[in-house]
């Protein structure tokens, strides 16, 4: 029983960060949003070097990022050209990430999180902390006539505390899908 009590709480944690997705927030400018549906051309933005994080710039996040970016657009009929080509729109996109620490106060007898109301009376309560990194991923599309951003999409991941390429990879795609569907936006009809 005092094993449970101590591996339970790892495997709980365990598995909500592998249940956990990509969580996804666009916004827009209301007045750009016919534009928005009239664009057919782009070009990709030159990749801004904000950060010295190697994760994050370097080629091969560069080639996951651009190659969703392009097959997602590419398949619903967007052309993509060289800037010089007088595109519609120019798409660009940043990244972090941040490590974060959550603790989680479990009681020692059945291993529930700790409650004021019963916690004394099972004994003493153990907290653990956990290390994880957040990946954030975002993309701008402007609009190239007028120089002026339109729409941003943000998406945000749980990276875990030893993640891999190949998850990463993963994550950047199902960001990027989730995040396109919401390009071009709806205009929201006002009730």
């Amino acid at each position: 029983m005092r094993l449970l009590s101590r591996v339970l709480p790892l495997l709980v944690g365990l598995g909500l960060a592998s249940c956990a997705g990509v969580d996804v927030d666009t916004n827009y400018d209301p007045a750009a949003v016919q534009r928005l549906n009239d664009f057919r051309t782009y070009a990709w933005l030159t990749h801004p070097q904000q950060t010295t994080d190697t994760r994050i710039n370097n080629a091969i996040a560069d080639a996951q990022v651009t190659g969703a970016v392009d097959r997602d657009l590419q398949a619903r009929g967007y052309q993509k050209v060289d800037p010089s080509e007088n595109p519609d729109f120019l798409i660009g996109w940043q990244g972090a990430i941040n490590t974060r620490l959550s603790a989680e106060t479990v009681d020692s007898y059945w291993g529930y999180p700790w409650d004021p109301f019963w916690g004394s009376y099972y004994g003493p309560s153990q907290t653990y902390v956990r290390q994880y990194d957040v990946g954030t991923l975002i993309l701008d599309v402007v609009d190239a006539k007028e120089k002026k951003l339109v729409w941003r999409g943000t998406a945000q991941a749980n990276l875990g505390d030893s993640p891999s390429a190949q998850a990463n990879g993963d994550k950047v795609n199902k960001g990027v899908e989730k995040m396109l569907e919401k390009f071009p936006p709806k205009l929201e009809e006002k009730k």
